[in-house]
This record gives C-alpha cells, sequence and structure tokens, in this order.
C-alpha cells in the first residue's frame, strides 16, 4: 500500500490532502514539531473517526534540525516504506522575521531533501513552493523558469525562492514535483478556513469600516489578484502526485482566469454591507497609515498586504494546463463562490482562534 508522509500538519492544507489521501485508500503519516504535538494528536482522532481510516502514525521531528531530529525508530519505517513524500513545512507569515524565514524555509527544506536521498523506494517528492517566489518580476512569469528577481516584497518570498532553488537541484537525483499556489483561501463550497489571513484581511478592514457613510476603495489598481480555493490545490496537486508526466515539473497552482483587484474588493463591500464602495484612499496614505500598529491592529491588515494591490504580473499555467487536461479538475470561479467565503467569516469573525497576530 502507498503511505502519503507529510510536514507541515496539522496546517490547513497538509490537513485537507491527508484527508483526501486516506480516502484514496492510502496510508498517511506525519512528522510532527513536538509543540504541534497535542494539536496533531487531536487532529489524527479526528480524521480517524471521520473517515475509518487506520491509526495515523505521527512522528516528532523538526527540520530546522540536521537529521530532522527523527528517532531510528520512525527513520528505519521511512526507510521500508513506497511512499509520496510531501513537504508543506514553513514560514507563511508576510511578516516573518529574516532569520526566521530562513531557518525553517531553507535550512529546514536542506535538511527534508537530504532525507529525500536516502530514501530508496521514494515514488515521489511533492514540494510545496509558492508562486510569489517571483518577488517584483512582472509580467507574464513562467513554470519552467526560477530567476532571481532584482527585489522581493518581503523575507518569505525570498525565502521560499531560496528553498525552490534547492528542490529544483534535486529533480535531478530524486523523482520531484514542484506546486507553486496562488493564494490559498477556503473551501470553495463550504467556505471552512482555519484562519483569515490573506484575502480575508480585506474582510477584517471591511468589517472594521462598514459603519462609515461609506467605504473607500484603497488607491487605484488595474491588476489582478490570484486567489484559488484550498479544494482545488488539493485535487490538482493529488492527481499529480501520481501522474508520470508530472514528475520533474513545477506547476502553477494559480487561477487561468484571475479577477482584478478592485472587482475582488467591491465584491467583497457588496456581500458584507449590502453596499458598493465609494471614492478612494491614495495608497500612500493607507500605507502610512499601516505604519502604526495600532491602526494595523485594529483593521485586522499585515501592511505587507498593500504590495500585491498594484503588483503587475500574470502567472502562465501552460504546465497545469497540459498535466490536469482530462481530469476535470480546475479552481472555481472566485466571485461565484464568494458567498459561502464571507458566510463562513461572518460565522467566526468574533472567535480569536480564527485571526492571526498583526505585527
Amino acid at each position: 500500500m502507498k503511505t502519503a508522509v507529510f510536514t507541515g500538519f496539522p496546517g490547513f492544507i497538509a490537513t485537507c490532502l491527508m484527508e483526501a489521501c486516506v480516502r484514496k485508500g492510502w496510508g498517511v503519516a506525519a512528522m510532527v514539531l513536538p509543540s504541534e504535538m497535542e494539536k496533531a494528536q487531536k487532529q489524527a482522532s479526528i480524521l480517524e473517526q471521520r473517515t475509518g481510516c487506520a491509526p495515523i502514525r505521527l512522528m516528532p521531528g523538526d527540520i530546522t534540525i540536521e537529521g530532522l531530529a527523527l528517532s531510528g525508530e520512525d527513520r528505519s519505517w521511512l526507510e521500508k516504506q513506497q511512499l509520496a513524500f510531501w513537504h508543506l513545512a514553513a514560514i507563511y507569515d508576510l511578516a516573518v522575521p529574516e532569520d526566521i524565514a530562513h531557518k525553517v524555509n531553507v535550512l529546514g527544506t536542506q535538511h527534508v531533501n537530504e532525507l529525500m536521498k536516502r530514501l530508496g523506494n521514494l515514488e515521489r517528492y511533492m514540494y510545496f513552493s509558492t508562486a510569489y517566489i517571483a518577488g517584483k518580476r512582472e509580467g507574464l512569469l513562467l513554470e519552467d523558469e526560477l530567476i532571481r528577481p532584482k527585489a522581493f516584497k518581503n523575507h518569505y518570498e525570498e525565502t521560499k525562492f531560496e528553498a525552490e532553488l534547492l528542490v529544483e537541484q534535486l529533480k535531478k537525483e530524486v523523482p520531484t514535483t514542484i506546486i507553486r499556489p496562488g493564494i490559498v483561501r477556503g473551501h470553495s463550497i463550504s467556505g471552512v478556513t482555519p484562519k483569515f489571513d490573506g484575502p480575508y484581511f480585506f474582510l477584517n478592514m471591511i468589517d472594521r469600516m462598514k459603519k462609515l457613510p461609506a467605504i473607500p476603495y484603497i488607491g487605484q489598481s488595474n491588476t489582478s489578484i490570484n486567489v484559488v480555493p484550498v479544494d482545488y490545490i488539493v485535487d490538482a496537486s493529488i492527481y499529480l502526485s501520481e501522474l508520470p508526466e508530472a514528475e520533474s515539473a513545477t506547476v502553477h497552482l494559480t487561477d487561468p482566469d484571475p479577477h482584478p483587484v478592485e472587482e475582488v474588493y467591491r465584491a467583497m463591500v457588496r456581500e458584507m454591507t449590502g453596499r458598493y464602495p465609494k471614492g478612494r484612499i491614495p495608497k500612500k496614505l493607507a500605507a502610512l497609515s499601516m505604519n502604526v500598529p495600532a491602526m494595523r491592529k485594529y483593521l485586522g491588515v499585515e501592511a505587507e498586504t498593500l504590495d500585491y494591490m498594484d503588483w503587475h504580473a500574470e502567472f502562465d499555467t501552460r504546465n497545469a494546463r497540459s498535466l490536469l487536461e482530462g481530469s476535470g479538475i480546475r479552481p472555481a470561479d472566485f466571485l461565484e463562490t464568494m458567498p459561502a467565503m464571507v458566510a463562513f467569516y461572518n460565522q467566526h469573525k468574533r472567535e480569536r482562534t480564527y485571526h492571526v497576530t498583526i505585527a
């Protein structure tokens, strides 16, 4: 029986992937930080009860330590399995300090790569990068290129670029697929998400401003925002993990038909308040206000979010389209499924566990 082993559990995407693997009849296991073990055990128990699967093997480990701090027993077990290894563990925070981002995203990936070289029965190494490794490059961004930009918007982007460089080199030795997701939101139908970050920062801001006589647009943008639902990421990446043609491929799991930022913002305001935005706040003024910690925390928005509102870039998806052709897998339209996203947000917006700490 094939076994899928994950880092990044009990994170949202890893959890969704594990459940999908279980429903395909695969065995699943995860390498878990000791500090996350209690949470992981609870999440594994829920998954076992919901699916009736066999007990999920949870292996204490730490990707930032050479050898991953795995026990001899767990390392021996891994070496005997016919497995697909999914590396999702990373720091995803746009405001992450450089040293922490490098330790987890770069050094951690280097350590995982070393393990991959030693697994003789490895069927596929599924590495989760991000479409935003492009940094401040603009124009059409291709899946088959890995070009260092002149600058990055934050340390998250830069360290994920450095990590992908390491995995790209590994393709010569290990059967590898690199997944570059766009901005991931909750499930397109249920709206379920474990935390309100990314596009949910806009919902936070709109919710705080809804008592104003009018909610303004922020700056002026003619760019698009690339947001994809988690169910598309799960369905597409599992399909690719079994597809021989996806070996050595790098794939943008982004929206091939993204909507303009202002169109998305307009739809969010309408769905949240029943009104449309009116007037504008210059982006420079908004950026100045975001420099004030109290304002960031009140609005529930990370300052780095503004960097993506006027970024002129388009993600090419030719690899994704070619590899997924005939599968029926494509992302649900963002605007059409926004009501489910907003409904879930409104249901849980007063629960602190869903909100991320604003730096």
